[in-house]
C-alpha cells in the first residue's frame, strides 16, 4: 500500500527539521524534493529551467500542484512521487497552501493514503527563525506566514514551538504507520 506524508505549515514551522529527523530515524521516509525553477535556494529541490517547466505544463496530469513564491515556481509532480513509491518509501511533501493539500490528498490516481500534519507555532518564534536563516527574503517570508491559513482538517496538529523535534517525529511516524 502506498503511503504519503504531507507536512503543512508556514515558513519556519519546522518542515525541514522534522523531515530530517524522520529520515534519520526511519529509512522508509524520503523528503520529496519538489521541482523548482527560479532564484534562491536550490538545496532540497530538483532544479529545472523555464523550458522544462513549460514542457511539464503541456501535460497537466503530470503536475499535482504548482505555485509561485519568493520569485520562483514550484511543482509537485506525479513522476517524482512515483519514483519515491517505486523505491518502497513514503514521500514527505512540504506544503504551505490549503489548496495544495486538498489537490494532493484527493488525487485518486496514485492510490496513496496520505497522512496530513499541520505544523504551527507562535508568530514571534517563526519570525525569529526566519531572521536567523539570513536568506535575504524575510519580508516575503513574513508575508507568507501571515497568508498561511489553518487547515480545515488535519490528522494531527503539532506546535513546533513547544513539542521537541524527536517527539514530533515519533508521533508523526506512528500515525503514518497506523494509517491504512
Amino acid at each position: 500500500m502506498r503511503k504519503g506524508l504531507i507536512l503543512y505549515g508556514a515558513p519556519a514551522t519546522g518542515k525541514d527539521t522534522i523531515t530530517a529527523e524522520l529520515v534519520h530515524r526511519e529509512p522508509c521516509f524520503e523528503h520529496f524534493k519538489r521541482l523548482k525553477f527560479g532564484s534562491g535556494r536550490s538545496a532540497g529541490y530538483r532544479m529545472i529551467d523555464h523550458g522544462q517547466a513549460q514542457i511539464l505544463r503541456q501535460s497537466p496530469e503530470m503536475i499535482l500542484w504548482e505555485n509561485s513564491r519568493y520569485g520562483s515556481t514550484y511543482f509537485v509532480d506525479r513522476p517524482g512521487l512515483e519514483r519515491v513509491w517505486d523505491l518502497g518509501r513514503v514521500p514527505v511533501v512540504h506544503l504551505g497552501q490549503v489548496e495544495a493539500v486538498e489537490a494532493i490528498a484527493r488525487d485518486s490516481a496514485s492510490g496513496a493514503i496520505w497522512t496530513v500534519v499541520e505544523l504551527h507555532c507562535q508568530p514571534a518564534i517563526l519570525y525569529d527563525r526566519i531572521r536567523s536563516r539570513q536568506t535575504g527574503d524575510d519580508v516575503q517570508r513574513f508575508a507568507a506566514v501571515a497568508h498561511t491559513n489553518r487547515l480545515p482538517v488535519a490528522d494531527i496538529r503539532i506546535d513546533t514551538g513547544s513539542v521537541p523535534v524527536a517527539e514530533a517525529a515519533e508521533k508523526i511516524a506512528d500515525l503514518v504507520h497506523r494509517s491504512s
